[in-house]
């Protein structure tokens, strides 16, 4: 790795967070909502925090080089933790906090993590059940006190003790803490990051300090982030986008992170902050749309009325005013008219009303979710990463966002497409390694920095921009050689807001099938808005009016589908509603809730069969796992129902 890729003397978190405690001193840079109340915390107070915290580390024996496992929700405590571990020439271990212990087991043995910092006693909990398999680990601190006294403390301490001790020897531990950062270094590891483990056990993704700072720079400088922005961290702490978010870019800007108070009240919370920078996975735009049309329908007449004039309107001007192009004055006027009677108070109640720039990544957002929201006038756009890239691949410059493509290649991003569609990139945010696994670095990373996403796109020669078809391994042909692309259907099936996940088969076959899962919230207020009692999300899923609104969803995608002269094989022949939602827990998807499509097929290979027989119903039970851990199993008689799709004359490929 070069040295020039970073700033001289701003190539490690340590110093970056020296440099905003001078420059930035008394500019808030973390804030946390608790009891009702906004708490803050300036760049100067935070980086004593660290301090006085890494110092602890090294009063109870932290190593250099040694791996601290942090555990827990969105709070700038955890946020510290991580810095103080590479302040002690350590290096932070992030992990979800909604894993269960078995989950944890493997990546605190596989990491050989020394220390964990846990947010509070469940967390504590998970580890002390599984602590026989985990022989290194001979520290566990946490931050919340409460259920902890009687615990036995010989290995356990409390955040604020060890904060205390630190600032005790400070005069003894400083001269330490120096001297080991004097040793790090751009190339020194930064962090280390596990994959979802979609396909399989999740990998260790080791990011040097370059990979981090460097993404960290380039996004910084390409959407004009500054100390002035702010943040509002929610997502996994252990997903690469919120490291990237919440540490990278924040030291490297000096804008203001918000930890919400809890997952229950981000939505309120987002509302108080009002976030001039702003990630959410395509889910939670599909969530927000689905209340949003909720309480729609609960909508005096007059309100719907105004509401579908004005975002018609909305949707034919309002991107391109969003984006600078041409508008005439009547069309200017009534959206200026839309924006004071809906658009306005209706992203006032999202949260989003100062939102700058916005992002959505992770998966494909349906067309129709990205174009209301920036009809609204969000400069929401999509980007396309990997944690393997420290997160940047491709971003959309302002002026030329569309639904179809994830952009240009970030700054200091190459692509190339290789022969069978497959996307590469290289750049300097790429990957040290797999945590002790080098034939999957190898796999995946070749001598010359190129990286395999697993993605198959093309690039448009006209604009520069890359597209994503799907994913490699799920993008097939169907019997008569069309292409088979699932995840296109399921995002335009995500946009209808009963509908919460889809999963379509068809790679080899005839014609394509598909699994829903309705979203029971949307589904649930329809039910009380028509008086219709129901028990259990398996009742309502198997309500007749409920599968004929999915169907009549379905035919509606099917004509859109037809119309893709190259996806129209993909056309959904018959479905179901799946008998209980698909859940982490279960294995059914990862903890960033994307679905393992192979496993789904696997575990319900008597539904797929059946899908694709004449049979009507099918009789099934499945296990499930319940929130304290416990097993069970459910049993239902689905309905397979037909669905009409448009004929098409298709190319049967050679």
């Amino acid at each position: 790795m070069s040295a020039s890729v970073l700033p001289e003397g701003l190539d490690t978190f340590p110093k970056l967070l020296a440099r905003n405690a001078g420059q930035w001193a008394n500019v808030p840079a973390y804030r946390e909502k608790e009891y009702g109340i906004w708490q803050s915390w300036s760049w100067s107070e935070v980086h004593e925090e660290v301090n006085a915290l890494a110092m602890g580390y090294v009063a109870l024996g932290l190593n250099e080089g040694d791996y601290v496992a942090i555990i827990g929700r969105n709070r700038p405590s955890l946020y510290w933790a991580m810095l103080a571990a590479q302040a002690a020439g350590a290096i932070p271990v992030p992990l979800y906090q909604d894993a269960n212990a078995e989950e944890m087991a493997y990546v605190l043995e596989h990491s050989g993590a020394r220390f964990i910092v846990a947010e509070d006693q469940e967390q504590v909990d998970k580890v002390l059940e599984v602590q026989d398999r985990l022989p290194a680990v001979e520290q566990i601190i946490y931050y919340d006190k409460r259920g902890m006294r009687k615990y036995e403390h010989k290995h356990l301490n409390a955040y604020e003790d060890v904060q205390a001790e630190g600032r005790a020897g400070h005069a003894r531990l400083m001269p330490v803490l120096k001297e080991r950062q004097e040793k790090l270094d751009e190339n020194s590891t930064c962090v280390m990051l596990y994959t979802s483990g979609t396909t399989g056990k999740p990998k260790g993704v080791v990011l040097s300090n370059a990979n981090i700072i460097a993404s960290a720079k380039a996004s910084s400088e390409f959407d004009s982030l500054s100390a002035g922005d702010s943040v509002l961290a929610y997502l996994p702490m252990a997903w690469v986008g919120d490291f990237i978010f919440s540490i990278g870019q924040a030291c490297w800007t000096g804008f203001c992170v918000a930890c919400p108070e809890s997952p229950e009240t981000m939505q309120a919370d987002l509302r108080e902050i009002g976030p001039s920078y702003f990630f959410a996975p395509p889910r939670f735009f599909e969530g927000l749309l689905t209340n949003v049309m909720i309480r729609i329908e609960d909508a005096s007449p007059m309100k719907k009325w105004l509401f579908h004039k004005y975002m018609a309107h909305a949707k034919k001007v309002g991107p391109d005013l969003l984006d600078g192009k041409p508008v005439s004055f009547g069309d200017r006027l009534k959206y200026r008219i839309g924006e004071l009677l809906i658009y306005g108070p209706l992203k006032n109640t999202l949260g989003l009303s100062r939102v700058r720039v916005g992002y959505t990544a992770g998966e494909a957002i349906g067309p129709e979710i990205f174009e209301f929201y920036r009809s609204l006038g969000i400069n929401l756009k999509q980007l396309y990463g990997q944690t393997e890239a420290s997160v940047f691949i491709t971003q959309q410059p302002d002026g030329e966002v569309r639904a179809d493509t994830v952009g240009v290649p970030s700054p200091g991003v190459e692509l190339k497409i290789a022969d069978n569609g497959e996307v590469f990139y290289r750049s300097a945010g790429v990957f040290v390694e797999y945590y002790k696994n080098p034939e999957s670095t190898a796999g995946t990373k070749d001598a010359e920095g190129w990286v395999a996403t697993g993605d198959a796109g093309f690039i448009e020669e006209s604009s520069g921009h890359l597209r994503i078809i799907d994913r490699a391994k799920d993008v097939g042909k169907m019997a008569d050689g069309s292409m088979f692309a699932p995840k296109f259907v399921e995002n335009k099936l995500k946009f209808y807001p009963d509908i919460l996940e889809a999963v379509v088969f068809g790679a080899g076959r005839e014609n394509c099938v598909a699994f829903i899962n309705i979203d029971l919230g949307a589904v649930g207020n329809w039910a009380e808005r028509n008086n219709i009692a129901y028990a259990s999300y398996q009742e309502l899923a198997g309500h007749p009016q409920v599968l004929d609104s999915i169907q009549s969803h379905i035919e509606e995608v099917n004509k859109s589908v037809a119309a893709d002269e190259m996806l129209s094989g993909c056309q959904i022949h018959r479905f179901l509603v799946l008998h209980k939602e698909l859940d982490p827990d279960d294995g059914e998807m990862t903890r960033t809730r994307k679905v393992r499509r192979k496993i789904v097929g696997e575990k319900f290979d008597d539904l797929v069969a059946a899908l694709y027989s004449d049979a009507k119903s099918i009789h099934t039970e499945t296990e499930v796992t319940y929130e304290d851990g416990r097993k069970g199993a459910i049993s239902a008689t689905l309905e397979l129902r037909d669905v009409a799709v448009v004929p098409v004359k298709r190319e049967v490929a050679a």
